[in-house]
């Protein structure tokens, strides 16, 4: 929820997105995919308690095209055509939402972690365009400024989760220019109460290169080294393979919060089909933990965004050596944030979905007995992340 703490109506008004100057097109758009099985996510189990059904994400990425499985899809702006949000010449965030919220279907096994939810897309970069400055410089379309007034555009529309499978990495001196305004928006969505989720990036993309003192924007952009896991205002998500083992691109850092299946998964293409099954990125694995906490904020409406953050973090399965900085505090657990018993006031919501709550509250993270771990993720779709123009 918005809490009174944003002016909402002249938040929108300040940061309605409009077309970017200079913008060109340099790439044809991706076409329709197909409808091969194989590359989805077990959720059977996941989906008897929760679906997200209630609760809105905003999808800020390279727009998000229309498709029969996303029945919640509304368009939240377009900073680069000043469209609705709703193209997507790249199909990156249309993938990146249906691993959020694609409705499942019997022809396939593709389905969304919380495919309840609705989705908002927030187009705010693209590599098929390009944006040729008043010096004449020709640059990516898409930079941190513009990010920073989707995240607050996000949070103005009513999202209570946000998605940014985007990063740019920089030195620290320059991240911490650069970064600033990053820092106000993500702090600002904080305050109202909205869980901001981003990639770690990607070793060979957006300048990262896997070695040390590099800072990526946005995951790190306020990181302190303080020990709340929402002290920075992001919950930082890596990439893991099946085995939950750090996926070799995924970028390392004290800032990493938790990993999620960032390999071998596939999703929904622009159109009406799907992507192959060998998506890969740390920007992938990003929708997984976002659908988690949107299942988390149905089930538990009680707990505000640093809860529900605390919550996956406490319920991610743990590898070998504990927290690291390539995985952080282990890989995200969907069924297991759902199902450990809450204390007393964070009992699960009563609804169609979520009608299994707890009769005997205990104490938090004890596990229900007889309750598994979710089976290992059997699906990935590679999202790039996209270089930011800082």
């Amino acid at each position: 929820m918005v809490s009174g703490l944003v002016p909402v109506a002249a938040l929108l008004l300040a940061l309605a997105p409009g077309p970017d100057g200079g913008l060109s097109q340099v790439t044809e758009c991706v076409g329709a995919g197909g409808t091969e099985r194989g590359g989805g996510l077990p959720l059977a189990e996941v989906h008897a308690l929760a679906d997200g059904t209630g609760i809105r994400v905003a999808v800020i990425d390279t727009g998000v095209a229309p498709h029969p499985r996303l029945a919640r899809l509304t368009g939240g702006g377009d900073y680069l055509t000043g469209g609705d949000g709703l193209a997507d010449c790249d199909g990156h965030g249309t993938a990146v939402a249906g691993l959020l919220a694609a409705a499942p279907s019997p022809d396939d096994d593709v389905a969304g972690v919380a495919s309840g939810v609705e989705v908002v897309a927030i187009r705010q970069a693209s590599p098929s365009f390009t944006v040729t400055t008043a010096s004449g410089e020709t640059l990516p379309a898409g930079d941190t400024a513009s990010l920073a007034q989707a995240v607050l555009r996000a949070v103005g529309l009513g999202a209570s989760v946000v998605t940014i499978s985007e990063a740019v990495c920089l030195d620290a001196g320059r991240a911490a220019v650069v970064g600033r305004p990053l820092r106000a928006a993500v702090r600002a969505a904080k305050a109202a109460d909205v869980l901001v989720v981003a990639a770690a990036g990607n070793v060979g993309s957006g300048g990262c290169t896997g070695e040390p003192g590099e800072v990526p924007l946005p995951a790190a952009a306020g990181f302190a080294g303080g020990p709340g896991v929402l002290d920075d205002g992001v919950l930082a998500v890596a990439a893991a393979t099946p085995e939950d083992a750090p996926a070799p691109f995924t970028v390392h850092g004290p800032w990493v919060d938790l990993a999620a299946r960032g390999t071998g998964l596939r999703s929904l293409a622009p159109g009406s089909g799907l992507t192959g099954p060998d998506l890969q990125g740390t920007s992938l694995a990003v929708p997984i933990v976002a659908g988690t906490a949107a299942l988390v904020r149905q089930r538990f409406p009680a707990l505000g965004a640093t809860a529900v953050a605390e919550r996956l973090v406490a319920t991610a399965r743990r590898v070998p050596g504990g927290r690291s900085d390539a995985l952080g505090a282990g890989v995200v657990d969907p069924l297991s944030a759902l199902t450990l018993l809450p204390a007393a006031d964070q009992r699960p919501a009563t609804s169609a979905v979520a009608s299994r709550p707890p009769a005997n509250p205990t104490p938090a993270w004890v596990p229900i007995a007889a309750v598994t771990a979710l089976c290992v993720l059997a699906g990935a779709s590679p999202l790039l992340v996209r270089r930011l123009r800082p």
